[in-house]
């Protein structure tokens, strides 16, 4: 446990402290193009959980085990991909806060639940689940990433963010440019999940202009962002 002193799942039940926030980070397991692999939305989400864990002058973050595979019809007829849609995305995040934060009386250590998106084909199953479990009494924050100028997927955006914080699965040699119409122009055939036709190689975006210098700037900012909203979720929380 020293190497991850964050982490709930190398916990022992009675090393779970009283008013303990629990992060979860949510991915996908879906195609990012020939150069990256199949779980990069969950990779940067568990980087982002652990930064906000570390960050926290009052070590009152664990970080739970990832939901790996999300909601990803719209890269369906790629090999690999795999997709639980949004209506079992949504109860499967209404469940695990339910448990987590159960009925009031019922002894339970945590005092709210910060869900950290990787992925945008999650963001309507997580909104809603967020919304369900707020009218229900339990604190839920559900924080999604945003990047000003960023590309769709598997771009420039990803592969910068991937080469800076775990640059040993990126397939270099098999980087090129995709798709690089304007998202409102590839919407409706992407959302339709016919991803392939207007992206062969499955990827939005140019990724041969990425670096890790990019990556690392577009992950700070990330982080701070995440800890800003999580600070201020938590000051309502004790307001």
């Amino acid at each position: 446990m020293a190497d991850h002193p964050t982490r709930l799942g190398e916990r022992a039940w009675p090393e779970i402290s009283t008013g303990t926030v629990l992060v979860v980070p949510v991915g996908s397991c879906e195609q990012h193009g020939p150069h990256l692999p199949l779980d990069v939305d969950t990779r940067i989400a568990v980087f982002l959980a652990n930064a906000l864990a570390a960050s926290a002058a009052d070590s009152n973050y664990l970080v739970a085990p990832p939901i790996a595979i999300g909601a990803s019809g719209e890269h369906q007829g790629f090999p690999g991909t795999l997709s639980i849609g949004n209506a079992a995305m949504e109860l499967v995040l209404v469940e695990l806060v339910r448990s987590a934060l159960p009925t009031p009386g019922v002894a339970d250590p945590f005092s709210g639940v910060v869900v950290v998106n990787g992925h945008g084909g999650n963001i309507a199953a997580l909104n809603s689940a967020g919304n369900l479990l707020r009218d229900e009494g339990r604190p839920t924050l559900v924080w999604h990433p945003s990047v000003p100028g960023g590309d769709s997927h598997a771009g420039r955006t990803e592969t910068s963010l991937l080469l800076h914080l775990d640059p040993q699965v990126v397939r270099t040699a098999k980087i090129a440019p995709g798709a690089t119409s304007r998202w409102r122009d590839l919407a409706e055939v992407v959302m339709d999940g016919r991803l392939a036709e207007v992206a062969p190689s499955g990827v939005l975006g140019d990724p041969t202009s990425a670096s890790a210098q990019e990556g690392d700037e577009v992950f700070s900012a990330l982080v701070a962002d995440l800890v800003s909203s999580t600070t201020a979720w938590r000051d309502t929380l004790m307001s």
